[in-house]
């Protein structure tokens, strides 16, 4: 087989989710593992629900993921070659004239099902004499032209599950050009994967039977079908195996990021899950890319926890080095933050910007939160003198303990509190040397420091 080339094909009616996204990602993950070309498509030919700010999001949505690509292909500029092949496809006598209103076609539908048949449609269209096409033609009926479907079994090998066949004559022939001459998905894409030489195809679970309808047509139209390489990845579903189409939009990549997750620690899950593989977070795509192997995807249809994210992300950051952070930092505006304060702090953050809430309690005023003065107050008396070392906080709070006979939650608890404002957050040993004594002391006293 020539050098493998991949595509990933969103339609830019909408943000991306987070089930496109493991689509992308494992396109990507496959083509990078492969040294293959991997090709972004719009599929834009929906004019009236494509809009220039969905295109642009998927750009964004895509570079923040990591996900690069080697070129871009817009169906919206290739309309001249579909109806090139439906014009082939007419002269073979493939592609045929139906006149249906969506009315007629429902009410046939509705009733095959009635009598517990599949709504295959019944190819009505093929009897019509010329006069009828005429009278149809004059009514100002315009036609929407079907595949004529061969009723022979339909095979293939799938990368992800195994072998699979359809029977021809279970499939209905599908609509290829609607009424406005507008070519449909099945048309469009087909063409494209043909012309751009594309060697795997790997999308949602919900292809399945277009796949079994486009290898027909990939012959239809003159190709050869064994150059394609299918694989069809599982729907991912909620926690407790809802389906996450219901609430698709609070899991839209866009979301996720302006939730201050991490783009690598979205990546590690989304890689992993569905897999064999045990599911923890990487600091690269390279890593990714290294451990990928497209027979590790299973079958069942995994469960996208939000609660797991959070797990990896907060473990991704737990183990990343302030040079390794930097980066990141100044693109959340927090360049301010040095290396004494990322090594003090980052164990105890889940999402990047949390720090900036530490920041903010060791350098700008805060309103004390007394629960006890008198302890306080007697705390003060043995605050040890600068400068301070990490072993300031033990030889403070030893020498309360020796005083007041305090130890454990009530000895610690009252001296965070006035000196943070809560009641959890970083060892205390660390942020007392950020903080500082003057601001300590007078935090101690109740004063806004």
């Amino acid at each position: 087989m020539s050098q493998p080339i991949l595509r990933f094909a969103p339609s830019p009616t909408g943000l991306l989710h987070i089930g496109n996204a493991r689509t992308a990602l494992i396109n990507w993950l496959f083509a990078r593992k492969n040294k293959a070309t991997f090709i972004l498509r719009l599929d834009d030919t929906d004019l009236a629900r494509s809009e220039q700010q969905y295109e642009q999001a998927i750009y964004e949505d895509l570079k923040w993921l990591g996900l690069t690509y080697d070129r871009i292909e817009w169906q919206s500029k290739r309309l001249q070659e579909y109806e090139k092949a439906a014009e082939a496809l007419k002269a073979s006598g493939r592609l045929y004239a139906c006149y249906e209103t969506p009315e007629e076609l429902e009410f046939k539908r509705r009733r095959l099902l009635s009598q517990g048949q599949p709504p295959i449609y019944d190819r009505a269209a093929l009897n019509l004499t010329s006069e009828e096409h005429d009278r149809f033609l004059k009514e100002g009926r315009k036609p929407h032209w079907r595949l004529k479907l061969i009723a022979e079994e339909i095979s293939w090998k799938d990368l992800i599950r195994g072998d699979i066949s359809f029977d021809g004559k279970n499939l209905s022939d599908p609509i290829l050009i609607r009424e406005d001459n507008s070519p449909v998905y099945t048309l469009s894409s087909v063409v494209d994967d043909i012309d751009f030489g594309i060697t795997h195809i790997i999308r949602g679970e919900d292809h399945i039977t277009n796949t079994a309808i486009q290898l027909q047509l990939i012959e239809a139209l003159g190709a050869d079908s064994k150059d394609f390489i299918f694989g069809h990845v599982q729907y991912l579903l909620g926690e407790q195996g809802e389906s996450l189409s219901k609430r698709i939009g609070s899991l839209s990549l866009r979301q996720l990021q302006e939730e201050g997750y991490e783009a690598c620690a979205l990546a590690s899950y989304l890689a992993k899950l569905g897999t064999s593989e045990d599911i923890s977070p990487t600091l690269s795509l390279d890593q990714l890319i290294n451990e990928f192997d497209i027979s590790h995807v299973g079958r069942a249809a995994p469960r996208f926890s939000k609660t797991m994210l959070d797990r990896i992300n907060t473990r991704l950051l737990h183990h990343q080095s302030y040079n390794h952070i930097q980066e990141r930092l100044a693109e959340e505006g927090l360049h301010y933050i040095q290396e004494e304060f990322w090594n003090a702090c980052h164990g105890n953050i889940n999402k990047l910007l949390d720090l900036k809430n530490i920041w903010n309690i060791c350098t700008q005023e805060l309103t004390p939160r007394i629960e006890d003065a008198s302890y306080l107050e007697e705390a003060c008396k043995f605050l040890p003198l600068e400068p301070w070392s990490s072993e300031t906080w033990t030889i403070w709070t030893q020498a309360i303990k020796e005083k007041t006979g305090r130890k454990g939650r009530e000895l610690f608890m009252p001296l965070r509190q006035a000196l943070t404002g809560e009641d959890h957050g970083p060892e205390m040993k660390e942020l007392l040397l950020l903080i500082g004594r003057e601001k300590v002391l007078k935090r101690l006293q109740g004063k806004v420091a």
